[in-house]
């Protein structure tokens, strides 16, 4: 069976745009439009081996992209540094600031930001 990867998904997000028009357009239809490769064969005229065949490729594409860029990943980094400096604006609010973790949060930050 031929199982549907989120993280892909997820790096169609980021580097769809890349991806030619055939191969974005088949691989939205499956990813985020939840088409069977049977109705997205049938919608662009190819045979459905052929649409497995544009999606796995797609697949390679993507995963290239962000082996070599890692800007998915970058993002999952900054989403997770923007959350630890909304716990600590919070914290301040509410008078209940914990020092080692705001020092902790912030050193994760500036290694987020100086690594790339």
């Amino acid at each position: 069976m031929f199982e549907k990867n989120l993280k892909l998904a997820y790096l169609l997000d980021f580097y769809g745009d890349v991806l030619d028009e055939h191969t974005r357009g088949v691989m939205k239809a499956y990813y985020d439009d939840d088409l069977s490769l049977s109705e997205i064969a049938e919608g662009v005229g190819i045979s459905r081996q052929g649409v497995r065949h544009v999606i796995k490729k797609g697949e390679e594409q993507l995963i290239f992209l962000e082996d070599r860029l890692g800007l998915a990943e970058h993002y999952e980094e900054l989403a997770e540094a923007v959350e630890h400096i909304e716990r600590i604006k919070k914290s301040l609010s509410d008078g209940s600031l914990n020092v080692e973790e705001t020092r902790a949060t912030l050193s994760r930050v500036q290694d987020i930001i100086i690594t790339r």
